[in-house]
């Protein structure tokens, strides 16, 4: 990690990015401190390049305070001194009484990943540091350990198509200050970040130096070890989990029980939260269960919205056929957190709904191996299109909309740690594989 007495090294910091023969890349850049030094240490670096991006500056106006429009403008007259375009997003529209910065955080992602598909580019850079870092943890352990003792990801993969991505992860927030006082950039102090209703200002006034070390170096180990269980799950899913029929997977009970416990469970939690369509990973103690349970044939449970059931040596997986929702299909959407749905022209009369028990009796399913009525409730459960309580036809096949199966713990925001294992669901499911990480040679394998 970088002293906080001296200023960071431009190539350091940007040299394992795959920078060179990218149209534009954006800096999100609030005005503080953080920010702006990412913005001019970037800014640095790229006059360097022989073929390097252009840069722009993009500042998200949360209109929450009466001061961020003329903030937002500064930022803008500082770009423009140092010759980088600059836009302003404002977050429009009525604010939530309660969840602020949670709301805040999801309206910047989505205003961020628009400016960038705008410049033509998949790649945002933001300033969060290693004091960033120590702050999250510290909140995070307060709620239990888990995966999100790895802290906030070096790369995180946003809605499938735009890495946001914090090459300040190891700087510490005073170097970063070092750096701008050398060139006479003065900041702006957002006043939220001492305000002690926010959870994080309470932590940043509570951690020390020593705090900020330990809990740096957590985040590092618990973050090895997320990939290392990622990798190892991704070699079961890939050697020991199939998927004979649209919403059903099939997996080899002897290789799970073979395999080391806690690989097994973790792979099993992977694929439960992919047949049910959950943002979240089930409940450890409840999955562990069912691995222990599931001997022979006739155990029937469920979790996570997702059916177990086994037969012949196999545990199978598909989703519950209860609330399951119905959406017009207007525009692009995920569907149930297992389809991505694209619209191949616009009417408005057509809705996405399951195809449902009825449907999935009377469909063909010849040349299918396995238990045709596992095969059905999962087909039940699939998308299909409607137009006036008519079903037209499964999504996948009638030709009127796209629809992508996507692991819905994954479909928003996927850490670059799990990498490894949104590539073997990706692969499991004949999904769209997650787009190599922003590194240089990166090919999709985690960092």
């Amino acid at each position: 990690m970088l002293s906080d007495e001296v200023s960071p090294d431009p190539g350091a910091l940007f040299s394992a990015f795959h920078l060179t023969g990218r149209n534009s890349v954006i800096a999100a850049v609030s005005g503080g401190g953080d920010s702006l030094a990412l913005l001019f240490l970037l800014h640095d670096y790229l006059q360097r390049l022989p073929d390097a991006p252009s840069l722009i500056a993009v500042t998200i106006d949360h209109a929450l305070r009466s001061e961020s429009a003329a903030e937002s403008a500064a930022v803008g007259r500082m770009a423009a001194a140092a010759g980088i375009p600059h836009r302003v997003l404002r977050w429009e529209g009525p604010k939530p009484a309660t969840g602020v910065p949670a709301a805040a955080r999801q309206a910047r992602l989505s205003l961020l990943a628009r400016a960038a598909e705008g410049a033509g580019t998949d790649l945002v850079l933001t300033g969060h540091t290693a004091d960033d870092q120590a702050e999250t943890l510290a909140m995070r352990l307060e709620r239990g350990e888990g995966r999100g003792a790895a802290g906030m990801a070096p790369a995180t993969l946003y809605d499938g198509r735009i890495w946001f991505a914090r090459p300040l992860l190891e700087v510490r927030r005073e170097a970063l200050r070092v750096f701008l006082r050398a060139r006479g950039i003065s900041w702006m102090d957002d006043p939220t970040n001492r305000d002690t209703r926010f959870e994080r200002a309470r932590k940043r006034q509570e951690i020390d130096e020593h705090s900020i070390a330990r809990l740096l170096n957590k985040a590092r180990d618990a973050a090895q070890a997320r990939e290392d269980a990622g990798r190892k799950a991704a070699a079961l899913i890939g050697g020991a989990v199939f998927r004979p029929a649209p919403g059903l997977l099939r997996l080899r009970r002897a290789e799970f029980r073979g395999a080391e416990p806690e690989v097994a469970v973790y792979a099993l939690r992977i694929l439960l939260a992919v047949a049910g369509g959950t943002p979240h990973l089930p409940d450890l103690a409840r999955a562990r269960g069912i691995l222990d349970q599931a001997d022979g044939d006739g155990f029937r449970t469920s979790l996570s919205r997702a059916v177990i059931a086994t037969k012949s040596g196999y545990l199978f997986l598909h989703r519950e056929t209860r609330n399951l929702p119905e959406v017009p299909l207007t525009d692009a959407f995920v569907w149930d957190g297992r389809y991505r749905m694209n619209v191949h022209s616009q009417q408005e009369d057509l809705v996405v709904a399951a195809f449902g028990s009825e449907n999935a009796r009377e469909h063909e399913i010849s040349d299918i191996d396995a238990p045709r009525g596992l095969v059905r409730s999962a087909l039940a459960a699939e998308p299909a299109i409607w137009r006036d309580r008519h079903c037209v036809g499964l999504a996948t096949e009638c030709g009127l909309g796209e629809a992508r199966p996507v692991a819905g713990l994954w479909a928003q925001l996927l850490p670059c740690f799990d990498l490894a294992a949104a590539h073997a669901i990706a692969q499991l499911l004949a999904g769209e594989p997650p787009p190599a990480s922003p590194w240089r040679g990166h090919k999709g394998t985690v960092r």
